[in-house]
C-alpha cells in the first residue's frame, strides 16, 4: 500500500533499536527520508547505514540526548522543517512508590513528558505554516492500564497524553495530526529487562517469567517491532488526517475492555 508520504522527512527518536527502529524501518519502506536519533553513536550509525542501504532513502544519524535542550537543538539543526516527528524515549526503571524521590521524578518527567512536549512545540509552527504534519508519540499501555512497578513512567507519560489531547485538537484544522501509540509487551530490550526483574522478584527462572507473561496475553505472544512500526507508519500516512488526538493501544488484547 502506498502511504502517500514518499519524499517527506521524518525525525525518529530512539531509532537505533526497538520500537523506534521498527517505526523507522516502516517509514523508510514508505519512501520517507529519515533523521535518525539515539544517544549511542556506534549503534545509531550502524542502524542508519542498514536502513539507507535496504530502503534506498536518505538517513542522517544524529547522536544526541533529546531529553536535553542541547540535544533537541542538535536534532532540529539537522531537520529544521520535518514533516513527521516520532517522539520516543526509554522509560525509567521499575520500582515502588517509596523508591522515588525528587531526582527520580524530575528525570522521569524530563524524559517522558517535557522532552516530547518541547520537541512538539518546536516543530508545530512550521507544520502549521506548511499545512501538513504528523506527530506520533510512542508512550506506553501503562497510561491506560496502570502497571504498579512502572508508576514513574505511567505518571510522566500520562502528562504527555493530557497535553496531546488538547493540543491535537487545536492544530488539526491546519492538516497537522498528533496521536499516541501505546505499546504493550513487545520483543524489545525493555521487555527483557522487565522479565528479568519479574523473575528475580518471584524467584523463578527467566524462561518461566517469559512463558507466564506470554501466556497471559490473548495472543499467547509478545508483539513484534515490525507490526508496531507498520501501525506507526500508517498514522503518519496521507490517509490518517482524520485521526486526531487518539491513543492507539497495541497490546494483543491484554487490556480487557469493551469500548477501550
Amino acid at each position: 500500500m502506498d502511504l502517500g508520504i514518499k519524499g517527506k522527512t521524518a525525525i525518529v527518536c530512539g531509532g537505533s533499536k526497538g520500537l523506534g527502529r521498527g517505526s523507522a524501518e516502516k517509514l523508510a519502506e514508505a519512501g520517507v527520508n529519515l533523521v535518525l536519533n539515539a544517544r549511542s553513536e556506534g549503534p545509531l550509525k550502524e542502524a542508519a547505514e542498514a536502513i539507507a542501504s535496504h530502503h534506498g532513502v536518505s538517513v542522517t544519524p544524529v547522536a544526541a540526548d533529546v531529553t536535553t535542550p542541547e540535544g533537541r537543538d542538535k536534532l532540529l539543526e539537522a531537520a529544521p522543517a520535518p514533516d513527521i516527528v516520532i517522539t520516543n524515549a526509554g522509560g525509567p526503571p521499575p520500582g515502588m512508590w517509596h523508591d522515588w524521590g525528587e531526582e527520580e521524578w524530575q528525570n522521569a518527567l524530563r524524559a517522558n513528558m517535557l522532552s516530547p512536549i518541547h520537541l512538539i512545540t518546536a516543530v508545530l509552527p512550521g507544520m502549521i505554516e506548511r499545512r501538513w504534519g504528523r506527530i506520533v508519540n510512542i508512550t506506553s499501555g501503562s497510561v491506560k492500564a496502570p502497571i504498579p512497578a512502572l508508576g514513574l513512567s505511567g505518571a510522566a507519560r500520562s502528562g504527555l497524553t493530557g497535553f496531546v489531547a488538547g493540543t491535537s485538537r487545536q492544530v488539526a484544522q491546519y492538516g497537522v495530526t498528533i496521536n499516541n501509540l501505546l505499546p504493550g509487551q513487545h520483543e524489545t530490550a525493555r521487555i527483557e529487562a522487565l522479565i528479568n526483574n519479574t523473575a528475580k522478584s518471584k524467584n523463578i527462572s527467566v524462561e518461566e517469567a517469559r512463558a507466564q507473561a506470554q501466556s497471559a496475553n490473548p495472543t499467547g505472544r509478545f508483539g513484534t517491532t515490525e507490526e508496531f512500526g507498520a501501525t506507526c507508519a500508517f498514522l503518519c500516512s496521507a490517509y490518517a488526517g482524520y485521526i486526531v488526538g487518539q491513543n492507539w493501544l497495541l497490546d494483543g488484547g491484554a487490556f480487557n475492555s469493551t469500548l477501550g
